[in-house]
């Protein structure tokens, strides 16, 4: 049985490299001046998508990113891995979104998307770390939803089984298809670049980046269907405008403060009865106070 399978990934900020630029003066990330990384948690729901794809032969993967049009960066690195195409919902009335009007957004672009058996998501990105994109996008959709996934064991008749790790164990759901799956970062680890489809897809291009490159990199990119990814806008999703970007963001970033954390100036007590006896009653009246 062939699959039509829908991953969701993330360009993200690397947060080990937040600098004093990280934040714009409204509160936004500012992603241009960061490095930019696959969200980890993406990852190991794409491995969970290519095992599907290698148990049922004829499956597609289409890796769904929302972001910068630089966001089509990670849907190559998915395709280097085994993914077979992707769309960049880009468009800077879609800048600034919170959870909720960025899973309206790709909301609206998997409605565009047509016919699909499953979408597979990390369970939450690492630059906001809320895990409700994933959840929010099944409730717009009106699908049954699987969260903290790690393995998914079974994809048949109409049915997908999938275990479950929990703060308090582990267990092991049915779910009708289509649904939305949150994976979690204790799921297996996605699979390395492999080399052919490294050079098979190391000239896939988004129409902004086609346009920015050679006549004759545009040339080879018009000749082979399977290099151009697409570029999806929100008029094109037919996406309301007052519900995305921060338009649609009730969340509101008020301010942001760097804690910087210092290590407690120690004492050395020497073997004195009075030092001793001093720093008790200190110990004393400070527990007292507390």
């Amino acid at each position: 049985m062939s699959l039509n399978i829908i991953v969701l990934a993330k360009q993200v900020p690397d947060t080990r490299n937040v600098g004093k630029d990280a934040m714009k003066a409204d509160g936004t990330i500012n992603r241009a001046a960061l490095p930019a990384i696959f969200n980890p948690e993406d990852l190991n729901a794409l491995e969970q998508a290519l095992r599907l794809k290698d148990a049922n032969p004829g499956s597609t993967i289409t890796i769904l990113t929302m972001g910068l049009p630089r966001a089509a960066e990670v849907i190559r690195e998915a395709m280097y891995r085994g993914a077979d195409t992707g769309i960049v919902l880009t468009d800077r009335a879609l800048g600034g979104a919170d959870t909720l009007a960025t899973s309206y957004s790709l909301a609206q672009a998997v409605k565009k998307f047509g016919k699909f058996d499953v979408i597979l998501g990390g369970r939450q990105a690492i630059d906001g770390d809320t895990a409700q994109v994933g959840p929010q996008i099944a409730e717009k959709l009106g699908l049954p939803q699987v969260t903290y996934a790690e393995e998914i064991l079974e994809f048949a008749n109409g049915t997908v089984t999938v275990k479950r790790r929990l703060e308090s164990g582990i267990e092991t759901v049915k779910s009708p298809t289509p649904c939305v799956i949150t994976v979690n970062g204790s799921a297996a680890d996605c699979r390395p670049r492999n080399a052919r489809l490294v050079q098979k897809y190391k000239y896939a291009a988004s129409p902004s980046e086609a346009a920015a490159l050679p006549a004759e990199r545009q040339a080879i990119i018009e000749k082979r269907p399977y290099l151009q990814l697409k570029e999806w806008s929100a008029a094109y999703v037919e996406a309301d405008p007052e519900q995305i970007g921060l338009a649609g963001s009730p969340t509101k970033v008020k301010a942001v403060e760097n804690v910087v954390f210092t290590a407690k100036e120690s004492r050395t007590i020497q073997n004195d009865d009075t030092e001793i006896e001093q720093l008790i009653k200190e110990l004393i009246v400070n527990h007292t106070i507390g």
